[in-house]
């Protein structure tokens, strides 16, 4: 029970489509399983409650919240939601974006709309649920956030506005740590590598047309560690460190959640 009684907001702990399961869903679960009371936001609120019906038939405790990152109204609303159910805020988890699905582009081929639209949900979230839930944990003093990036902020990744906003998201948070370090709050970045999740290996197989066995076993295949995809599991348990009392003199770190990639640099 590593985080009882601790209350957490975890922004986009629905799914997407598809086999196995995502980064948000696992992170609410292992949340829960040590002990916190979640909020499972997601825009879609159906997806948000099944992940509270999963949270509640293993025993924890969890409430389903609509918000859509892009209006920063929704965001104060689930701040405010919380803090008037439980009375505080301890974690805060964003776990949040969007590339191909929101029709993320090259370089020479992005559109104005595209990234605008990408920034928003990637960086532009980030920044307004942070802003919301900072005065109360400043007023607690005490607190703990983390956002989920992407290997794809340092790799070879293709597509504009993924990479950008992902890049951005390591510098927002090591802004949020330095400057909230006085008040007992901690900030810390996770960079899950090539995942086997629902968001990451079913929208390539839908949007390319291809088998999602074709794309896992591609993907599996430049995994230095066992040439194995890490799973939805491994980033939960990440963040459960992180947010948890074992990192409490921990803040302002990238941590690479990804098999060996980031140090396979002539791979």
């Amino acid at each position: 029970m590593r985080l009882k009684d601790k209350i957490a907001i975890v922004v986009g702990g629905g799914q997407s489509p598809g086999e196995g399961i995502g980064n948000g869903r696992a992170a609410c679960q292992r949340f829960a399983q040590e002990g916190a009371k979640i909020m499972v936001v997601d825009r879609f609120l159906a997806a948000a409650q099944e992940t509270v019906d999963l949270i509640v038939k293993d025993g924890g405790t969890a409430i389903a919240f609509e918000a859509d990152v892009t209006r920063e109204a929704t965001l104060k609303a689930m701040v405010d939601a919380a803090v008037a159910k439980w009375g505080r805020v301890d974690i805060l988890h964003y776990n949040v974006g969007v590339s191909i699905s929101g029709g993320d582009a090259s370089p020479t081929e992005i559109t104005e709309e595209i990234f605008d639209r990408v920034t928003a949900i990637n960086l532009r979230g980030c920044v307004m649920a942070i802003k919301h839930v900072l005065p109360v944990m400043r007023k607690q003093g005490s607190g703990a956030i983390v956002n989920i990036s992407s290997m794809a902020a340092l790799s070879n990744y293709p597509f504009v506005g993924y990479k950008t906003t992902k890049a951005a998201m390591v510098a927002f948070t090591q802004q949020i740590a330095i400057q909230n370090a006085e008040f007992g709050i901690r900030a810390n970045v996770i960079l899950p590598g090539l995942m086997d999740t629902p968001m990451a290996v079913d929208t390539r197989a839908r949007t390319g047309n291809r088998s999602r066995a074709d794309v896992a076993a591609e993907r599996d295949a430049r995994v230095p560690l066992r040439r194995k995809m890490g799973s939805g599991w491994d980033v939960a348990n990440a963040a459960l460190f992180l947010v948890s009392e074992e990192a409490n003199f921990i803040t302002g770190v990238t941590l690479p959640v990804d098999g060996g990639s980031s140090v396979n640099l002539g791979g």
